[in-house]
């Protein structure tokens, strides 16, 4: 059987995603990460747990950001869903400008590539914030469509 703490997310990145949004003087219990940390992981797993469904049912085998989009809207996190596919829609964006970027580069070493957005332009544009989602109002906004 696995570990208990082993199936869970890692309670210092829990208490560091929990503190980014408290004032600095602020302080968290054990107990407050832990029961954060637990529902977290059940957030995730349920999740992932309906993308893996439908990947099942289309006999594929890889899980991926279109699959975890469409069980957020299943599941009737339709706000999230939206945010999420925003930013997939950003990552997607990004990981083709530095694949362009190392090939323009020639034979730059992976290692060299710039892991930021800001970086790769030299020029102030928006940073990927995967832990930043706002509240958006529901509307026509389509799922298959950046925004």
């Amino acid at each position: 059987m696995v570990d208990e703490q082993e199936r869970l997310l890692p309670i210092a990145n829990v208490g560091r995603i929990m503190k980014q949004i408290l004032p600095p003087s602020a302080k968290i219990s054990k107990e407050a990460k832990e029961t954060m940390q637990e529902c977290a992981t059940e957030f995730i797993s349920f999740v992932t747990s309906e993308a893996s469904d439908k990947c099942h049912k289309e006999n594929r085998k890889t899980v991926n950001g279109d699959d975890i989009c469409w069980a957020l809207n299943a599941l009737g996190f339709d706000d999230y869903a939206e945010a999420i596919v925003r930013y997939l829609h950003k990552y997607r964006e990004f990981e083709r400008e530095r694949a362009n970027q190392n090939k323009a580069s020639g034979s730059q070493d992976k290692d060299e590539v710039p892991n930021d957005i800001n970086s790769l332009h030299g020029k102030q544009t928006e940073t990927l914030a995967p832990l930043e989602f706002r509240v958006i109002e529901k509307g026509n906004i389509s799922l298959l469509k950046p925004s």
